[in-house]
């Protein structure tokens, strides 16, 4: 698609569709039919706003989210300078967070007034989760993007402090400076996911000549990580090295746990998990993870 904002109900019936540029949604809710229709029709309202409110502060988005920022003005450019700035000291813009912040705020638009049971907002795999109390979403697990296959599940209850769900990786859609396959984080909200899983990504990392980079800037000059090399490619290591990239991306999400940053995390490796927290997933993989 392309052009304007563009929204039409899958062939399931259930589930809504909306696109505008780089923005992608999968949205799905439970409740009355009336309630249902009411909250889609209120999420399309806000999403046609929000590509043009983004593009407008852009230039402002990929500065650094440290305390030398000098603010943003949209309630989705502020969604996400929150969330990258409660990790001061680590690198991120306010681009780290912008597909759960926009997932976080087409689920508020949809939200306000409404009586729903449960509801997500998938934008690209950064989810924002609505549950009401006694509800529970299953969240399926990719560990490998190459061939998209459930790993797993991880069922969220009403009763946990998560409402957003990210996943990040060196062959997801952004560039990553790690060479995690998949690692996904469970969080209060959407955009509090996207930035940490950010940075655990990254960290899921280790020195080895099957490991190919190139700086940011030469495979998109307009990217916000500039000259850092991110991953183009990751052959097979040896299995002491996958345990270490994996060892160094699970100490800094136990770190992000202990500060309540974020819930739990899975991470994958080349066949090889690591659970972080007490996500409890089902997964296909579990004799493997190591």
């Amino acid at each position: 698609m392309s052009g304007g904002p563009a929204r039409r109900l899958l062939p399931d019936g259930r589930r809504l569709h909306l696109q505008h540029g780089p923005i992608d949604l999968v949205i799905e809710a439970w409740g009355e039919r009336a309630e249902i229709a009411a909250a889609y029709e209120q999420a399309w309202r806000r999403f046609a706003t929000v590509l043009p409110e983004l593009v407008v502060e852009l230039p402002l988005l990929r500065l650094p989210a440290d305390d030398a920022h000098p603010g943003l003005d949209g309630p989705v450019a502020r969604r996400m300078l929150a969330a990258c700035r409660a990790h001061r000291g680590d690198f991120l813009t306010a681009m780290a967070a912008v597909a759960g912040a926009v997932a976080d705020e087409v689920l508020a638009a949809m939200l306000a007034g409404r009586r729903l049971a449960r509801a997500y907002v998938n934008n690209g795999g950064d989810i924002a989760l609505h549950l009401a109390p006694g509800e529970r979403l299953d969240i399926g697990l990719v560990a490998d993007v190459t061939r998209p296959a459930l790993t797993g599940s991880a069922g969220v209850r009403s009763d946990w402090p998560v409402r957003g769900v990210a996943t990040s990786g060196w062959r997801g859609r952004s560039f990553s400076l790690g060479i995690a396959d998949a690692a996904t984080v469970l969080a209060r909200d959407a955009a509090a996911a996207d930035a940490a899983v950010t940075l655990v990504a990254n960290a899921v990392d280790v020195d080895h000549p099957a490991i190919t980079r190139r700086p940011a800037s030469a495979l998109d000059p307009a990217s916000d990580l500039g000259w850092r090399l991110v991953t183009t490619g990751v052959a097979a290591l040896p299995p002491a090295l996958v345990a270490a990239a994996l060892d160094r991306g699970a100490a800094l999400a136990e770190t992000m746990r202990a500060q309540r940053l974020i819930f739990g995390a899975v991470l994958a490796l080349q066949g090889r998990l690591r659970v972080i927290g007490d996500v409890a997933p089902r997964l296909a993989l579990a004799a493997r993870a190591g």
